[in-house]
């Protein structure tokens, strides 16, 4: 058993000889040897919870303007297919996340899971990649405030916008987790359905019922279907990538779940699909409404940003329609933000409740906040503030090669400690029928996994070496392979660490048992449950209710 795991086990809370499994707090861990961890988080989240933070966490603004920095790079059927190959990755993401994950309920997640299988010293690089890939997701979401703000008026310079959102959500990130997840709950439901009703927009676009121009697929024809070639379609992987990161989120948050066998498996196929959905039909949409070659969508050189539909409904003849739009986008950073400084928080919480991460960071308030983790990684945010010396856009492309890169080797690693952990059942006898949740297709998709993501990561930086040679370009879609093999290096040769042997794996430590018992939306007292019923009171099986149902 590897250090950190022996600590955890020396701060494990025992139950008293006379206490049965009924005492026992619905949602605790329970080891082997009949002890309760207590990881000084909140275990409040609920189903619903779970699933609208990684969809909130990945419906963000950028969903709404990026997907225009797709179009422009790699035209309207090179970003859908980019798209779709990126989604079928993520799919496989959820397969062996989602088995690892209801077995190993944890804020560490998957970096814990690697040094528990793999190698201690894998889930130290692993770790700190999946915090600054969320710290550089952070800091491009507050660079996206920038953008979108700037579209009104250029005389608030942008870093003024960047502090003040910061400031805002140092204060909102604080409320602790319950308060969160509410929030989260309904930001994230309104971002689903203006989602679904900017569809309807496009296709009254592209029909003519708004502007009286039939567009049909007049835009895949010229100025055509491609863009940039190899080059504008591997921006659009990354791009991608970073897009659809957040679906592995819901792992992270199952220390804080009060059934993450029903819950974690439930949000990540859900949450897969409505992404999937959201994800591939905005690309389709806005690649039969707006011209790729439009000067008005993100770019490099931009110092704002204008949504597909803001440029298409401008285009139209309704110019506040843009104000419109604008307005929505900036309702979603209230989501999209608060999603990204929780999770970057919980990692680095984990890292340091393991010793991976100065103790510090561990340390929790009454109610069960880390707040030095969230300061840290809110602070790392503001380098955002790049913006001050160079062009948004740039930025925005900058902190998007990292992100994408460290996704990329986040989801590998998912791949294969998975293929660890079920050599580890094998070498100990456990049966696969013992697992509260079975990945669909082991083993192949677990290698593939593996396989592809690191294929990904060594070509996302390939249009950086074409001529001419961008020097800054391949610095920052590179940066993160080296920084995170010196974190492996480093750690391993300092610790001395060792592959774990499949033979000597923990099995035991941190696996959650249930003791029964319903919760509130079990029972119809959920806010989501009220309000569903009194949708049907009002409209029978009218189109919203059948939508919030699948959302619950």
């Amino acid at each position: 058993m590897s250090k950190s795991m022996a600590e955890d086990e020396s701060k494990a809370v025992d139950l008293s000889a006379h206490e049965s499994a009924a005492d026992v707090g619905d949602g605790q861990l329970i080891p082997a040897d009949g002890h309760v961890i207590d990881d000084g988080v909140r275990r409040a989240l609920k189903s619903r919870h779970l699933q609208m933070i990684a969809l909130g966490g990945v419906i963000g603004p950028g969903t709404f303007y990026a997907t225009g920095y797709a179009l422009r790079y790699s035209g309207p059927v090179g970003a859908l297919i980019g798209y779709i190959i990126i989604g079928v990755d993520v799919f496989l993401v959820t397969q062996s996340l989602g088995e690892m994950a209801t077995l190993f309920p944890s804020t560490g997640s998957f970096n814990e899971f690697a040094g528990r299988f793999v190698d201690p010293a894998l889930s130290f690089a692993l770790g700190w990649n999946y915090w600054y890939m969320w710290g550089t997701i952070l800091a491009n979401e507050y660079n996206g405030a920038a953008l979108i703000l700037s579209y009104w008026t250029d005389k608030l310079p942008s870093y003024a916008w960047i502090l003040i959102c910061w400031i805002f959500f140092m204060g909102t990130s604080l409320l602790g987790v319950l308060v969160y997840g509410e929030m989260e709950f309904w930001l994230a439901s309104f971002k689903f359905l203006v989602t679904l009703l900017l569809y309807l927009v496009a296709i009254l676009l592209d029909t003519g019922a708004i502007g009286g121009d039939y567009i049909g697929f007049r835009y895949w024809v010229h100025p055509g279907p491609f863009a940039n070639g190899i080059n504008g379609f591997g921006k659009v992987l990354v791009l991608a990538a970073v897009m659809y990161s957040g679906t592995e989120a819901v792992a992270i948050t199952g220390g804080e779940s009060r059934n993450p066998k029903k819950d974690i498996p439930k949000a990540l196929k859900q949450t897969f699909w409505r992404i999937l959905i959201v994800y591939v039909g905005m690309v389709f949409f806005t690649g039969l409404i707006v011209p790729s070659d439009s000067e008005a969508l993100l770019s490099a050189t931009s110092k704002s940003a204008s949504s597909p539909f803001t440029v298409a409904l401008n285009k139209a003849g309704w110019a506040g329609a843009g104000n419109l739009i604008n307005a929505i986008i900036v309702i979603t950073l209230l989501s999209s933000i608060n999603s990204a400084i929780y999770i970057a928080s919980r990692c680095i919480f984990a890292q340091a409740k393991s010793g991976r991460a100065p103790k510090i960071f561990a340390k929790t308030t009454e109610n069960g906040v880390p707040i030095y983790a969230i300061v840290f990684t809110n602070l790392f945010g503001l380098i955002s503030l790049l913006n001050i010396s160079e062009n948004a856009g740039n930025v925005f492309t900058y902190l998007l090669d990292i992100s994408g890169a460290a996704a990329f080797i986040a989801w590998a690693f998912i791949g294969l400690t998975h293929v660890r952990m079920r050599a580890a059942m094998k070498a100990q006898n456990m049966p696969v029928s013992s697992l509260p949740y079975r990945s669909w297709g082991y083993p192949y998709i677990a290698w593939i996994l593996f396989g592809a993501n690191i294929f990904l990561v060594l070509i996302s930086g390939y249009g950086t070496l074409l001529n001419p040679f961008d020097l800054k370009g391949f610095i920052f879609s590179y940066l993160v392979i080296p920084v995170f093999i010196i974190l492996y290096v480093g750690w391993k040769l300092y610790h001395k660490t060792k592959w774990v042997n499949p033979a000597e794996a923990d099995l035991a430590s941190g696996r959650r048992e249930w003791l029964g018992g319903l919760d509130e939306e079990d029972t119809g007292k959920s806010g989501s449950v009220m309000f569903r019923k009194c949708l049907e009171a009002l409209g029978g099986q009218h189109l919203v209710v059948r939508v919030w149902s699948r959302l619950d």
